[in-house]
């Protein structure tokens, strides 16, 4: 859906965020989003925020996360400006850092397509709930269910479906290592951290709130190495402790939107400087359309659509919770079938 831009960006930002990614997925937040972009009084308060801090997600989630009332834009236009200073101190202290494991069914066919064993490493981590692809169930369309046999059933399924011609793994990748990077990890085992994790749920997704609650589980029974810092500057850093006869898979999703223009072109200069230096390095990232450096869209999918890219080249469209994945055609020359 094209959205008409005012030139004014946090009412433009509000006006895209309700057309573009709630629509269809929460009534609460389009119906929020909406209201926000035509009140010049919650604008102005919102405003007084940096700017990377005034994004819908953000300032909704720390209102829910101090009780604001989910219902009708009015009640809560009315909480949040009699509780304005505590939401604006929750947003300067807190980041959105959705974990959404049904991700890992849009990447599942690239990492088993790479020759294992794998080292994962995921930058921007949140409480790591992505970097466990093998120990997740999936279903593509109405297809069987594909899990480890030798783990057996998992108590996550992966739903997806799925256009284009998918290569859809007939096996689990092995994955011998897996560590994370985050300016502020989130600790499973941290019941506050897990009531932030799930207040960044939008509020009628009954389900994707339980089947992060049950990737939490997975989290704790096998924790990550997760290591707080800048993903620029402590990936060659973590990427050191990855056993030196595993395949290193660097990978992203949802994150680097968040760092400006420079910034991002920076952080995709020093990961290929690290498969040049390293060798056996391979380079996943699932961003918006237009994020990722180097990473260009064709121009025929919404924009809400996120690009699936395997170093550096564009391989598939998803939905940006991993709900969905439209196959555009065969990667780079280092995917194989998988077998």
């Amino acid at each position: 859906m094209q959205v008409q831009q005012t030139g004014d960006v946090t009412r433009d930002w509000y006006t895209r965020f309700a057309a573009n990614e709630a629509r269809g997925q929460s009534a609460i937040y389009e119906a929020w989003a909406t209201g926000v972009a035509g009140d010049d009084e919650v604008l102005d308060r919102i405003r007084e925020l940096p700017r990377p801090k005034r994004q819908p997600n953000l300032v909704f989630a720390c209102s829910r996360l101090l009780g604001a009332p989910e219902g009708a834009y009015g009640e809560w236009r009315e909480w949040l400006l009699a509780h304005w200073p505590a939401v604006a101190d929750a947003a300067l202290h807190r980041a959105t850092q959705t974990n959404e494991p049904r991700r890992c069914a849009t990447m599942l066919p690239l990492l088993a397509g790479i020759d294992g064993p794998i080292a994962l490493l995921e930058v921007g981590a949140s409480a790591g709930l992505c970097l466990y692809p093998d120990r997740y169930a999936y279903r593509y369309d109405d297809g069987p269910v594909l899990a480890d046999t030798v783990l057996g059933e998992s108590d996550v399924l992966l739903e997806c479906a799925t256009t284009g011609p998918v290569p859809l793994p007939a096996r689990m990748p092995e994955i011998v290592w897996r560590a994370g990077i985050d300016l502020a990890p989130l600790d499973v085992d941290d019941a506050d951290d897990m009531r932030w994790l799930e207040t960044l749920i939008w509020p009628e997704q009954v389900e994707r709130r339980e089947r992060i609650r049950r990737a939490i589980e997975v989290a704790r029974r096998e924790p990550a190495r997760l290591v707080a810092g800048d993903g620029r500057e402590r990936l060659r850093e973590v990427a050191a402790g990855a056993p030196t006869d595993a395949t290193l898979v660097v990978f992203h999703a949802g994150t680097i939107v968040y760092l400006g223009r420079d910034d991002r072109a920076a952080f995709a200069d020093e990961v290929r400087a690290l498969a040049a230096d390293r060798g056996r390095t391979h380079w996943i990232s699932l961003e918006g359309q237009g994020v990722t450096p180097g990473v260009q869209p064709d121009g025929t999918q919404a924009s809400s659509r996120f690009a699936l890219a395997l170093d550096g080249t564009l391989v598939a469209f998803a939905g940006p919770h991993g709900q969905s994945l439209d196959w555009l055609g065969r990667p780079s020359p280092a995917f194989r079938e998988s077998s």
